[in-house]
């Protein structure tokens, strides 16, 4: 019965308890923080299949190869996150690679000590120019926080005033092995091949993939010729969502789902498959799937607006132009008052779709242009920089 009163409060109300709760219980790092560490933990989601839990094994392996590393350490949700028996050296940071609102949930699973005279860092990110309540409860767990975008850090920089610090994902750190066999996935060998990827717990209407079915029709119709694969994951928790896609594809001939958890190295192999990777997000606090396709050489045809602009230009890639509109979301996670997010311009995505489709060699230009620039910006550079300025050696 309890349980079901809980579950008629409203679901902000709801967020916020949690959280605040739990940010009362969990033990907090020392104000001011020590002034130097001996090396990183990393803490988060380690493996998991989601964007954060690939951001957490990405930044161990810079933070390994630059020989600072020392241990990495299970943190999230009860049930998502197995804790295991890792500790946590007390000279060590503590990078935790875990969003706010869950970082005290977490850390009441650890011993309230961990934190004491350790340095920590938080590396958030968060999908709106406003941000929510309960992420200002994860605040006073961390001493600075690590934004992968400039969007996201301007956001963050409302709750933690001088703590926010930009460290785009290195995701250009190392290379990245990809081989593109069509045959292993069931795909066309003479069709040009255009990919969305995204996982259904990331939120279906910020990932907006009714928008990317409706712009590959309005650019290819039924036409044989393009095929339009549509890698999802997490649909076990979201069927309806997952309804809503098949009644949007229909009878199209040339629409496919690949509904499956994929292993990094694979994932990577289905984008150097495709020749064009679409991205019709109404919101990104990064964007790990468009910028994994310029580092493999994929033109991107993306929105023109949030997290993505890191690292993405009008002369590196294909921006749809958009419009700011208020979110609409089932789910409730992005209905935040006073925010923004972007409706993409489906006939002009539509246009750029074309416009690739039937010209193979400005799929070539645009693909190495992206490519040279992501490998600028997205390198270990800022990571170790970062690591320098929080005096951690």
């Amino acid at each position: 019965a309890g349980h079901a009163v809980w579950r008629l409060l409203p679901r902000e109300f709801r967020r916020n308890a949690m959280t605040s709760v739990a940010a009362q219980l969990a033990g907090k790092p020392n104000q001011p923080w020590p002034h130097a560490s001996n090396g990183v933990v990393v803490a988060g989601d380690i493996a998991g299949d989601n964007g954060l839990a690939e951001t957490a094994r990405l930044f161990h392996d810079v933070i390994h190869a630059a020989g600072l590393s020392r241990g990495q350490v299970p943190l999230g949700l009860p049930g998502v996150v197995e804790m295991g028996t890792a500790t946590v050296p007390p000279d060590a940071a503590l990078l935790a690679v875990v969003n706010a609102p869950i970082l005290p949930v977490g850390l009441l699973r650890m011993p309230r000590h961990v934190l004491k005279q350790r340095r920590v860092i938080g590396v958030w990110a968060w999908e709106l120019p406003v941000v929510p309540r309960q992420w200002e409860f994860g605040a006073q767990f961390v001493h600075e926080i690590w934004a992968p975008s400039s969007f996201t850090a301007e956001a963050l920089e409302t709750i933690a005033p001088g703590r926010v610090r930009l460290v785009p994902y290195p995701l250009a750190a190392f290379t990245l092995p990809a081989t593109g066999n069509r045959d292993s996935f069931g795909l066309h060998n003479d069709a040009v091949i255009v990919l969305t990827a995204f996982n259904l717990n990331s939120g279906t209407a910020r990932k907006n993939p009714l928008g990317a079915i409706a712009a590959f029709k309005a650019a290819f119709g039924s036409d044989e010729r393009f095929q339009f694969i549509m890698k999802i994951s997490g649909a076990e928790a979201y069927a309806a969502d997952l309804r809503s896609l098949a009644a949007a594809i229909g009878s199209a001939p040339n629409i496919k789902i690949i509904n499956e958890n994929l292993t990094e190295p694979r994932l990577r192999g289905l984008i150097a498959a495709c020749d064009i990777v679409l991205s019709l997000h109404r919101s990104e606090g990064f964007g790990l799937i468009p910028a994994t396709a310029m580092l493999l050489g994929k033109p991107v045809v993306a929105t023109g607006w949030s997290g993505n602009l890191t690292f993405m230009t009008p002369e590196t890639s294909a921006l749809v132009s958009y419009r700011l509109v208020p979110p609409v979301d089932e789910r409730g996670v992005y209905e935040v008052a006073g925010a923004r997010w972007a409706e993409p311009d489906i006939e002009d995505a539509a246009a750029q779709l074309r416009r690739l489709g039937h010209d193979a060699a400005l799929r070539q230009i645009l693909g190495l242009a992206g490519q040279t620039h992501a490998r600028a910006v997205l390198g270990a550079a800022p990571v170790l920089a970062a690591l320098k300025v929080n005096r951690i050696a």
